[in-house]
C-alpha cells in the first residue's frame, strides 16, 4: 500500500492531476499507520500481519 501510494503520488505529480496525487498521498498515509499499528504488536483489523 506504501508502494502504491508513492507511485501514485508520483504519477500525479508529474502528470498534474490533482486527484491521483491526493488519493496517492492518502494510500501512503493508511499504508504507514498500517506499519506503525503493525510493528507495536496491535492486531489491525482482526489480524496481526498485513502482507
Amino acid at each position: 500500500m506504501i508502494i502504491l501510494g508513492l507511485v501514485l503520488l508520483l504519477i500525479g505529480f508529474l502528470t498534474g492531476l490533482s486527484l491521483l496525487y491526493y488519493l496517492g498521498g492518502i494510500l501512503l498515509v493508511v499504508g504507514i499507520v498500517f506499519l506503525v499499528l503493525g510493528s507495536t504488536g496491535r492486531a489491525v483489523g482482526g489480524r496481526k500481519v498485513w502482507f
